[in-house]
């Protein structure tokens, strides 16, 4: 496989499949949050990531208080000092010049074909290959809560979630009445994965010490290793694609100016320059 195919693979398991978006106008002017008398509306964070509430609370918050310091700043008069004014320029001239060049490179509404799509999966295939994973439950607790968690399972162990919840010292999968979520084997410590292909669905393992504390165990589904469909993978890879393609327009066009407008430089004057930034 190429360098090309291996970025193109990587990016396709890493890439988020969600965006926040605003549906109706009416909703998008409407104000969400305010800090003084600086407001901000649904519309100025719809580029966000979906996000759950909390961490869209905390975006929120984030970008009151720099509007807050902002305002401080304009107020003393901060944009206005010489130093300001050419970080201004340059980020204007940088943001200007980057989508410029950003909207020249996309490629055509089409692309990419069916056919290149179909073309890229199977290069990608090996690569996207879903490891063997399990989805666990436990009851995780000290040695002095031990006893008193087995008699309670031995006398109903079909309550297993409730005695977790109750009992378990892990708070985060005690809230979840026990549960892990899904786990591949890279991501389960080896003393537990050895004990998985011994315990049938439903079925609750012996106390397994280790050096944290014991845990007892439930697998609640298992999932083999497996190479996610075609459409499955249809959206990301497009996007994968697309972005490439706009990559790889950007530095032609970028070359072909190059080659239009040869760069000329003063190596004398560069090399000064160069010698007075050295500590």
């Amino acid at each position: 496989m190429t360098n090309d195919e291996c970025r193109m693979t990587k990016g396709i398991r890493v890439l988020l499949f969600s965006a926040f978006v605003i549906p109706h106008a009416s909703f998008a002017d409407e104000v969400i949050a305010r800090i003084g008398d600086i407001e901000l509306k649904a519309s100025e964070i719809e580029n966000a990531s979906s996000l759950d509430a909390a961490s869209l609370r905390k975006v929120t918050e984030a970008m009151l208080v720099q509007r807050l310091v902002f305002q401080e700043a304009l107020d003393k008069k901060w944009d206005q000092r010489p130093e300001t004014q050419k970080l201004i320029q340059n980020t204007r001239e940088a943001t200007i010049a980057d989508s410029y060049l950003k909207k020249l490179s996309e490629p055509p509404a089409d692309f990419p074909s069916e056919s290149e799509l179909k073309a890229a999966y199977e290069a990608a295939k090996p690569s996207l290959v879903q490891p063997r994973s399990f989805q666990l439950a436990q009851i995780f607790v000290s040695e002095d809560k031990l006893e008193a968690v087995k008699a309670r399972l031995k006398a109903d162990s079909a309550s297993f979630a409730k005695i977790a919840r109750e009992m378990s010292e892990h708070q985060a999968s005690a809230k979840r009445d026990g549960e892990l979520g899904w786990l591949t084997e890279a991501q389960i410590q080896p003393e537990i994965l050895a004990k998985l292909p011994k315990l049938a669905l439903g079925v609750i393992s012996e106390p397994l010490k280790l050096g944290d504390g014991w845990h007892i165990l439930k697998v609640l589904d298992v999932r083999e290793a497996h190479t996610p469909f075609f459409e499955q993978v249809r959206e990301p890879l497009t996007r994968q694609l697309r972005a490439q393609k706009t990559r790889a327009n950007m530095q032609a066009y970028m070359a072909k100016l190059l080659q239009q407008h040869p760069v000329a430089i003063d190596g004398v004057a560069l090399s000064k320059l160069g010698s007075q930034t050295k500590p």
